[in-house]
């Protein structure tokens, strides 16, 4: 089967963030192409409180984005804002995602894993993801989860696929 070719939005939450030091937006982007996908914007939002979520339902309100993916600000740290922001904007949460990056972050580096939040949910019909911005969270959330997966994603948040055998689409 053919990869369907979404476009994509991508934003890294970051105070200290340029466009000529952002590795992980960069990173990001290359993947998300290399997947066949159409990364049409790519954000640096500061972690600045509500700025965040408005900037993502801003985004998600256009129509324009099948998905937005976000990096950073997903720790524990005073400044680390996204799940907060985005979590009230879901209409629909997707637990999965969070859990299984943690089960597969602790695989890579240990009990720090369980430090992320992690998480994604759905913007209206916009499938959104929250990840980590360390490059080895950026390339294993997008390599290991967010390819292999979008695509369904976002047909399940367009009511576009029905549950059954092999994901057969609804006619």
């Amino acid at each position: 089967m053919t990869p369907v070719s979404l476009r994509i939005a991508t934003i890294t939450s970051s105070d200290t963030r340029t466009r000529d030091t952002d590795e992980g937006g960069a990173l990001l982007g290359e993947l998300l192409r290399e997947g066949g996908h159409d990364v049409s914007l790519a954000l640096i939002v500061p972690e600045d409180p509500t700025r965040l979520g408005s900037m993502v339902r801003v985004l998600a309100d256009s129509d324009r984005f099948a998905a937005i993916v976000v990096t950073g600000g997903t720790g524990v740290g005073p400044r680390d804002r996204t799940a907060r922001e985005l979590r009230p904007l879901f209409r629909r949460s997707i637990d999965g995602f969070g859990e299984l990056f943690r089960q597969l972050s602790f695989a890579e580096i240990g009990p720090r894993g369980v430090l992320s939040n992690a998480l994604a949910g759905v913007v209206g019909t916009t499938v959104v993801y929250a990840i980590p911005g360390s490059l080895k969270a950026i390339r294993l959330a997008t390599t290991k989860l967010i390819l292999p997966t979008i695509e369904h994603t976002v047909d399940l948040a367009n009511g576009r696929t029905a549950h059954g055998a092999h994901g057969a689409k609804s006619p």
